[in-house]
């Protein structure tokens, strides 16, 4: 006796199009319900500013002096004296000593076309002070004109403002800035008739610390120390459920 199958070769073409609707519709049941999932949350991206002023400051300077190789030897005891007069000129700034790092003197030969002119070299002596009272920094910086009035020649390499409490202002800004990306999705559900509810996720981005009104950001963050009065902005990209 022949079997089903082989008395109705239909059959067979039967079976294998009822398999395949059955895969096709648990397939598109899954779809259905991931489309669904992705659609009961909302992703946005909050941000937060903070204006705040640097209580640390960083003045790097130097004293420098160019002479013939015949002529070292007097080079370093002129700049012997220039460190006494920048010591004396900073201890009237009111900078203490345990504010100042003095360097050793560094010696470069200064390069000439000429070969055969006699070899010139650059004596140079760096300082960097570093103090939290950030106004008297700045004013000794504005009054050099004392030291180099006495011969001295004294310049400044650099003069950077930092604001020591930058990790408790990210915590306070990221907080600020999940609040106001919570603001954003709300107005986005509430324009499709739907709700925010919990926060899902949240990714914090880097921190921008620009000086006031600055636009200048970069994706690998910021932080300006040229300007006393800085502003510090945090983002953070938040996913909320919806209901």
């Amino acid at each position: 006796m022949r079997t089903l199958q082989e008395q109705h070769p239909l059959v067979k073409l039967g079976l294998i199009l009822g398999g395949s609707f059955l895969i096709a519709v648990i397939l598109s049941a899954v779809t259905v319900f991931q489309i669904r999932a992705q659609n009961d949350t909302v992703s946005v991206t909050g941000s937060a500013k903070m204006e705040v002023t640097s209580d640390q400051a960083k003045w790097t300077t130097q004293t420098d002096r160019q002479v013939s190789e015949a002529d070292l030897k007097q080079g370093y005891s002129e700049l012997a004296s220039d460190l006494t007069a920048t010591e004396a000129f900073f201890k009237a700034q009111g900078i203490t000593s345990d504010e100042i790092t003095v360097t050793p003197v560094s010696m470069t030969q200064v390069y000439q076309e000429n070969q055969s002119a006699p070899k010139l070299y650059d004596l140079t002596q760096t300082f960097t002070i570093q103090s939290n009272d950030v106004k008297k920094l700045t004013s000794a910086a504005n009054n050099v004109s004392d030291l180099i009035n006495q011969g001295v020649i004294f310049s400044t390499v650099s003069l950077e403002y930092y604001y020591s409490k930058l990790a408790d202002a990210r915590v306070q800004l990221l907080s600020q800035a999940i609040s106001d990306a919570k603001e954003r999705a709300a107005q986005l559900a509430k324009n499709s008739g739907r709700g925010v509810g919990t926060l899902k996720s949240a990714n914090s981005g880097v921190v921008q610390v620009q000086s006031l009104n600055s636009t200048d950001v970069s994706d690998y963050g910021s932080y300006d120390t040229s300007q006393i009065e800085k502003q510090i902005t945090e983002t953070v990209k938040a996913s909320f459920s919806l209901r």
